[in-house]
């Protein structure tokens, strides 16, 4: 019986699974199996951080906002000025208005200001 030279699909597979997991350390890098799994916890903690990371910045955002907020007096809360915001209709995101508290403070008393009238 001659030998049967297998084809490349299982190859081309493991040289991508190799590509994926080169930067790990030690076997997670070199068999496998362990790639495999490694592979799986990698993309796991990535997909369940991606939700972490996007609380995390509006926690970021909302604490900028507040701190000027309270260190102006512009509002005495941030409830206020978010609500106050919306009433008006005025569409600032908190990404944006976090940025304008920490650049340009004399716009924030602007739109305050607007929002007061």
């Amino acid at each position: 019986m001659t030998r049967i030279k297998r084809g490349y699909i299982a190859r081309r597979r493991r040289t991508k699974l190799c590509l994926f997991a080169s930067s790990f350390r030690g076997a997670h890098s070199r068999l496998t199996r362990t790639m495999t799994k490694q592979r799986i916890r990698a993309l796991v903690s990535a997909r369940r951080d991606k939700g972490k990371r996007k609380r995390d910045f509006r926690r970021l955002w909302i604490t900028r906002i507040n701190a000027v907020i309270h260190e102006t007096e512009v509002f005495y809360s941030y409830n206020q000025f978010i609500h106050n915001l919306y009433k008006k209709q005025l569409l600032l995101n908190r990404k944006i208005l976090a940025q304008i508290a920490l650049l340009n403070r004399s716009c924030l008393y602007t739109i305050s200001n607007e929002i007061k009238k």
